[in-house]
């Protein structure tokens, strides 16, 4: 059986170094929760990061959002090959009337930012946001390429399941994700406020260097509503008690791994809710080839990234999540501090060493 001590090391590793301020990491192995460790602080007055401690994970939350919609499938609501505007008739504008559930779904319906009118509407208002994707005009028809809907994509999900059900997305999910006991919000209750870490950046220009140039379209993917990078935005509390579902999950690092170490079962919670059709077109790829907003080679399922190895899903500033087929383990590294993903490629490789070990 492997020893997974060295990890409490390495994480603590990272802190001491300044690499890392505040951070929970957990492991699961063969559907069992074999590490949880918290590390460092979560916010500037040095309260110590529990096991319990919530932080936001930027897109790590689109497989949630992903399958609060396909909740709605599943319930007849709207057909996951259905054009959404047969539900959302406005959004059939500039060309959109073709574009269905599943090309949304799996990052395919050409809406990779906020139409330009989104950079005056405030971050929370949802409602505005989603109409301004009905009006907005697609950068190909849908079906005709891929590139992440890096903040549209919860907004463009809820717009659907809004008009399909008459509920909200984050409304959805928090009524599945009580049900099946996880500790995941796409919007944070009042009773849980007090577990939220406060973000913090960890280099400098980080903020500027993902905002890239606003004058151009696929520059502006982040920067279209303004205040999504902004710590006075994100750490506040009208952030954590609104919805932005496609980047504003919060989540404790068992909590996510525990989501994975169950995604494949048959007999799990996602399965039990969307049945055995939907689940497997849920974790099965969709489409593949170069994306175009993050500029590599990339295969989408309905939310998630997979390829031969894993299946999971990262977030701008740190955060990561995923299921590793081959070794049967579910990881989940969940950091206050915004910086790249190094934190996440250390515990991977101590994890890579493990196993070499081991085998």
């Amino acid at each position: 059986m492997t020893d997974f001590s060295s990890l409490t090391g390495v994480v603590g590793g990272l802190v001491d170094s300044g690499a890392e301020i505040g951070a929970g990491l957990s492991v699961w192995q063969d559907g069992r929760e074999v590490v949880n460790l918290a590390a460092g602080t979560r916010n500037a007055a040095g309260d110590p990061w529990e096991l319990d401690t919530l932080v936001m994970t930027y897109s790590t939350a689109k497989p949630f959002a992903a399958l609060a919609a396909l909740t709605a499938v599943a319930d007849g609501a709207i057909g996951l090959d259905q054009p959404i505007a047969e539900v959302w008739p406005e959004y059939a504008a500039h060309g959109k009337g073709r574009t269905t559930m599943r090309h949304a779904l799996s990052h395919q319906a050409g809406l990779y930012v906020f139409p330009e009118e989104a950079a005056s509407i405030d971050a929370l208002d949802a409602a505005a946001l989603i109409d301004s994707l009905a009006r907005a005009t697609p950068l190909h028809p849908p079906g005709e390429g891929i590139g992440e809907h890096a903040l549209t994509y919860g907004h463009l999900l809820d717009g659907v399941v809004r008009h399909a059900t008459g509920e909200t997305l984050a409304d959805r999910f928090g009524a599945l994700a009580a049900q099946s006991g996880w500790d995941l919000h796409l919007t944070v209750t009042e009773r849980d406020l007090a577990r939220v870490a406060d973000l913090a950046y960890l280099e400098p220009g980080w903020r500027e260097a993902h905002l890239g140039d606003p004058t151009n379209v696929l520059g502006a993917v982040l920067g279209r509503p303004a205040g999504v990078l902004d710590l006075d935005v994100v750490n506040s509390r009208a952030w954590r008690t609104g919805s932005f579902p496609a980047i504003g999950l919060h989540a404790t690092a068992s909590a996510l791994a525990g989501f994975y170490a169950q995604l494949l079962d048959e007999d799990g919670p996602v399965a039990r809710r969307l049945g055995p059709v939907l689940h497997h077109e849920y974790v099965t790829t969709q489409a593949t080839g170069r994306d175009l907003v993050l500029g590599f080679d990339v295969g989408w399922t309905l939310g998630f990234q997979r390829d031969d190895i894993e299946i999971g899903m990262g977030g701008v500033g740190g955060s990561s999540a995923w299921l590793n087929f081959d070794r049967g383990q579910a990881v989940a590294y969940v950091t206050r501090g915004l910086k790249d993903h190094e934190r996440v490629d250390v515990v991977s490789d101590e994890l890579d060493r493990l196993q070499s070990e081991g085998s």
